[in-house]
């Protein structure tokens, strides 16, 4: 397992407790001891995670035991059948979607994949869109404003794909276009950011009745590198990027960037995907239940003055 920098402590205390298990398994008297260990272990996991850095969130949002869209999927679905191409190009593999059924609602999911090791990643193109890929996600949340289903569109990407074929291939039309059409998609869409939410890539699958957030997830109009490059010429200023970028959950929705923080457990998603899984499942029976009373009408119009409200600020 992957171990990150603001962890080693709390790794080698599970070594200790783990190695006097191991020695003393027949002796009752160190177990005193070792629940003393345990009791300190725990407080010492509330300490470190109470005072994480907005970098260090990040390093967790990009663990790479972190589950991704198909993670969430193969989970969160009672039954999922996938959906393949953009009927004009080919299909991109790192954009991921069809027809599900999750608690029992109808729904059609989109996702971003990044893949779980070399071969996969590079399959999925390290989770970034070319314009094919917006346009296979339009094409089945078009789909489900035909048969009336609700979108679940799952973001995790470091941005849509910058090469010049997809430059070619018309990439700034294709997010362009996404975001003006989900804008006008009359049936209820509910987006998760479960990792990385960088630039039009992510905003491309992100217009939404509903932007709920992992707790350890980031949403930014650039990564951290990228913008310490750029202010700083300085790609090693990324940690001071992250504070600056205010890119974290907590102020995001103050911003009313997000409308929900949804709880990762200690440590991140991966200590526990399972738990995970069931918290962002929830999230979204919840708001198909709310949202599906909404008539198209209205939803469309509140789905309009919600993104028309971002970006407020006062002149001093």
């Amino acid at each position: 397992m992957d171990i990150l920098p603001h962890e080693k402590q709390i790794h080698e205390y599970i070594k200790t407790i783990e190695h006097l298990k191991k020695q003393n398994q027949d002796n009752p008297i160190f177990n005193a001891e070792i629940r003393k260990l345990e009791q300190k272990l725990d407080k010492l996991k509330e300490k470190v995670y109470s005072e994480l850095t907005p970098w260090q969130r990040i390093m967790i949002c990009r663990h790479p035991s972190r589950p991704h869209a198909l993670d969430f999927f193969r989970n969160m679905c009672e039954s999922y059948v996938e959906l393949s191409g953009d009927r004009c190009y080919q299909d991109d593999h790192a954009m991921v979607g069809g027809l599900a059924r999750i608690g029992g609602i109808k729904c059609v999911v989109i996702g971003q994949e990044k893949g779980f090791d070399t071969e996969s990643r590079v399959y999925r193109n390290f989770g970034m869109l070319n314009p094919e890929g917006f346009r296979k996600a339009l094409r089945l949340m078009q789909m489900a404003e035909k048969f009336n289903l609700p979108i679940i569109s799952l973001l995790d990407t470091p941005g849509a794909y910058p090469g010049l074929e997809a430059e070619e291939r018309g990439q700034g039309w294709a997010i362009a276009q996404n975001l003006r059409e989900m804008a006008r998609i009359s049936t209820p869409i509910i987006v998760v950011v479960i990792g990385e939410g960088c630039s039009g890539g992510a905003l491309g699958m992100g217009v939404g009745d509903v932007v709920g957030m992992l707790e350890h997830a980031y949403y930014s109009v650039i990564s951290p590198e990228g913008c310490a490059s750029i202010l700083w010429k300085d790609a090693s200023k990324n940690i001071e990027a992250a504070s600056t970028l205010k890119l974290n959950a907590e102020n995001l929705i103050e911003l009313k960037v997000i409308d929900t923080i949804i709880s990762e457990p200690l440590g991140g998603a991966h200590h526990d995907p399972q738990q995970t899984y069931q918290n962002v499942k929830q999230f979204i029976i919840d708001q198909c239940q709310i949202l599906r009373r909404i008539p198209p009408s209205l939803l469309l119009e509140q789905r309009y003055l919600k993104f028309r409200q971002m970006g407020q600020f006062l002149e001093v």
